[in-house]
């Protein structure tokens, strides 16, 4: 265009060349080609119309340069120019978010400060609002530009034919009527792409005043660490996580890049690259969250000969745990499958249901609190009659949606609840070495159990046994579809005043538990080995929080609810002497005075020497 323009007494050739770089137009690699065709045909029609105007020049400067040189000029000046502007700012916003991502990933987990945290948490949350503002103009830009393109080639061709009608009088014999109508639907279309343009700028800049509306809360990047929504069902999953990378013997790096599943493999695409490469074969490899360098939010993928794989940190509690869950899901080949989705959540639930029996609340009913009545059974068996069935209470209303479940022995199950509530916790299984138990030499009860801890977590009430039962399902369940099968074995010390759990190899005491914090205890109904118990423990700012603690035991559960019920039982008569002689007589005692656990439960609930063995010390 430029040619016809400026060489007026070289017009035949310079048509001539216009048409052939009308033809072409189609070979043009424009990367977001989007309703293109239709100007490609209308230009090949234009091709044949300068092939004809081939044999005619005149000169047509200001003409030329109003309609076609200047529509041209507009569009590489000012589009091309703003959207190149528009992506240098883009690149520049995405930098100072990956800065400022890097100093929240560097927040440690443990005793971090929190003026620190909050000036973190604002600058991600500031440099993100910017990505995002950035990325949306930029891309409105970018919409806009195949718009504007499209009107940039159309309109000079429509000026270009017009001049040529207008200005020569022999234009009559070459446009016929065809042509005017032709050029008139042409011009109807540039009009809809502009209303079309139009229509998209209103509702970017609609959505950009949405988008300063609304809280800056939602761009912190755990906003909502408290419930977050957790699609556990995903097949595939993609976002930026933190890989973590050896640099020497000692040392390691973290670098933030781009992950995203592609069938059965974890891929991995740098900035600026033009496709991903192989991180990971994920068929068959198990996944897990894990402890690493005090960084939040970190997991393992585990090849299937067992061999440690890639550490991956991601950036809130949400994304973690759908990592997890993606990788579990694609690790079981569920892609394979016609109905991927489908399969995902039938999988799920199955799992759910298989490490939990089908236990009906109306069964369990019968007897409210079968293992705080336990020594009332044996001595008082016919007169025991069973209660009516009614309705349990609904598991949000025992413990609270998404409350975290905590599997390592290490840490209590209210450390969210600390966190979020801003006071110090107090952590039970701080293990002491020289902290002594004096009360133990003089305890009346002391029995020795061998445990599992399975996990623990945060519950609403204390009522009912009901909130244990619903706890064992999650925690078994979250192993589970976690595939975590590992489990801490230690000694369980049931005295008249306390609850210890001692490591066997070191004699460490992990944990202490006042028999009176203890406000409920039960064994599972159907699975007699697992047991659980409710703890109350005072808080900082007042209140008071409840706990539940999951084990396995090697014997039946119903003897360590019998054993804690024993010692409550003895904290409360031992405020009257004629209360604890009765209870003294109604156990039988070893040759100290201690008591004497039974190992089986007699028919006719009467106690003999026979029936039990001497308490371990």
């Amino acid at each position: 265009m430029q040619r016809v323009y400026g060489a007026q007494n070289e017009m035949c050739l310079a048509t001539h060349q216009l048409s052939k770089q009308l033809l072409a137009y189609e070979k043009q690699n424009f990367a977001l080609g989007k309703g293109d065709e239709e100007v490609i045909s209308t230009l090949h029609y234009f091709a044949k119309v300068v092939d004809e105007l081939n044999v005619l020049h005149t000169e047509l400067a200001k003409q030329l340069a109003d309609t076609m040189i200047l529509p041209i000029i507009r569009f590489r000046e000012k589009d091309l120019t703003e959207v190149s502007t528009l992506k240098d700012l883009f690149g520049l916003a995405s930098n100072e978010h990956d800065l400022s991502m890097a100093k929240y990933s560097r927040l440690p987990k443990k005793k971090e400060n929190e003026k620190v945290k909050t000036d973190v948490v604002k600058e991600v949350a500031a440099a993100r609002r910017k990505q995002h503002l950035s990325s949306l103009q930029y891309y409105c830009a970018l919409n806009a530009l195949q718009d504007r393109k499209r009107v940039a080639m159309m309109e000079p061709m429509i000026g270009f034919a017009h001049g040529q009608i207008n200005f020569f009088k022999k234009g009559a014999e070459m446009f016929s009527q065809n042509m005017n109508s032709f050029l008139s639907s042409v011009a109807d279309m540039v009009q809809s792409i502009q209303g079309e343009l139009e229509a998209e700028a209103e509702k970017m800049r609609v959505s950009q005043q949405e988008l300063l509306s609304v809280d800056e809360s939602v761009y912190a990047p755990d906003f909502d660490v408290a419930a977050p929504q957790i699609n556990r069902n995903l097949i595939q999953k993609a976002g930026y996580l933190n890989l973590r990378s050896k640099t020497g013997l000692v040392t390691t790096t973290w670098e933030r890049l781009y992950f995203f599943t592609q069938g059965g493999n974890l891929m991995c695409q740098p900035r600026g690259a033009v496709a991903g490469g192989l991180i990971q074969d994920l068929d068959n490899c198990s996944v897990m969250a894990v402890d690493c360098e005090d960084r939040r939010y970190c997991f393992q993928i585990t090849t299937p000969n067992g061999k440690s794989g890639i550490i991956l940190q991601a950036e809130s509690r949400k994304e973690n745990e759908e990592w997890i869950c993606a990788i579990n899901n694609i690790s079981r080949q569920i892609y394979l499958t016609d109905n991927p989705e489908a399969v995902a959540i039938k999988l799920n639930q199955t799992a759910l249901q298989a490490v939990t029996p089908i236990t009906s609340f109306g069964k369990k009913q019968e007897s409210p609190c079968p293992s705080q009545n336990l020594r009332n059974v044996e001595l008082e068996n016919d007169k025991i009659v069973p209660k009516a069935a009614v309705p349990g209470p609904d598991a949000d209303e025992l413990i609270a949606p998404g409350t975290p479940i905590q599997f390592d022995i290490v840490l209590p199950a209210t450390e969210f609840l600390d966190q979020n509530r801003g006071s110090r916790r107090i952590n039970p299984f701080g293990e002491t070495e020289d902290e002594t138990f004096p009360e133990a030499e003089d305890s009346l009860l002391q029995q020795m159990f061998i445990v599992r801890f399975l996990g623990s977590m945060a519950v609403k009430t204390d009522n009912t046994t009901e909130v244990i039962y619903e706890a064992m399902r999650q925690v078994l369940a979250a192993r589970a579809i976690h595939n975590i099968f590992r489990t801490t074995e230690s000694h369980l010390m049931v005295t008249s005043q306390t609850l210890r759990l001692i490591d066997p190899q070191t004699q460490v005491t992990r944990a202490n538990f006042e028999l009176t914090s203890i406000t409920q205890f039960a064994a599972h109904q159907e699975n007699k080995r697992l047991v659980g118990f409710v703890v109350r423990t005072p808080e900082s700012t007042g209140g008071e929080a409840l706990s539940t603690y999951v084990f396995e035991s090697n014997s039946e559960g119903e003897k360590i609810c019998y054993a804690i019920n024993l010692g409550k039982e003895i904290i409360e008569v031992q405020k009257d002497p004629e209360a604890l002689a009765q209870l003294m007589l109604s156990v039988p005692l070893t040759n100290d005075g201690k008591y004497v656990l039974l190992n089986e439960q007699p028919d006719d609930g009467s106690p003999s020497e026979n029936r039990g063995a001497e308490s371990e010390a």
